[in-house]
């Protein structure tokens, strides 16, 4: 199994070494040539309106849209997330459009309200999840296909599933726990 990791900006590093913890083939993604032969695409966390200004300006946003069309799984974990979306309440630039959600960027605050929390995703069983939050977005609507994975107390929506496409507003990634990426390796091979 390959998987690539948009390289363009933000966390990349850190999900090509998760990924490698689990024993797959993890390659950065610059160029659409190098979107070929990749089994699934992760988006990581950084700060959207430059990963979406990057991805224009090295013709990788209709290439991605391409080949998730064309059944590529995809993994947006926070600016990823907002990347995804079929929508956004306040951003200034064309994302992929492809998640059947409407997101909100920095809806907990600035850098300083970032925070930690315990997650309960069932998908992954009963021990919950460290949930990294910084500057993160959160979903205000799903809409058709998609299905909501995780909330956090208030009922907030922080991480779902549409299809073969996975979108988390939190960084797992930042943490030692490695089961949404392999959640995401399930997802690409057939058994989730």
């Amino acid at each position: 199994m390959k998987i690539g990791v948009l390289a363009a900006q933000g966390a990349f590093i850190e999900h090509i070494e998760k990924l490698r913890q689990l024993g797959v083939e993890a390659v950065p993604v610059r160029l659409p040539e190098e979107l070929e032969g990749l089994d699934g695409l992760i988006i990581p966390g950084g700060e959207s309106t430059s990963i979406g200004r990057l991805m224009r300006d090295y013709r990788l946003t209709q290439a991605i849209r391409g080949r998730v069309k064309k059944g590529m799984p995809v993994f947006g974990t926070c600016a990823g997330m907002i990347l995804l979306a079929r929508k956004s309440s306040d951003a200034y630039f064309e994302s992929l459009g492809l998640m059947n959600i409407t997101v909100r960027r920095n809806a907990f605050g600035r850098q300083r309200e970032s925070f930690e929390t315990e997650l309960d995703v069932p998908v992954l069983g009963s021990k919950a999840f460290p949930g990294v939050f910084i500057r993160a977005p959160l979903i205000e609507r799903i809409n058709g296909t998609a299905a909501v994975l995780v909330r956090l107390a208030d009922g907030t929506i922080v991480a779902v599933r549409d299809g073969k496409m996975l979108a988390l507003a939190f960084h797992p990634e930042l943490t030692d726990d490695l089961r949404f990426h392999q959640y995401f390796l399930d997802i690409v091979s057939g058994r989730e």
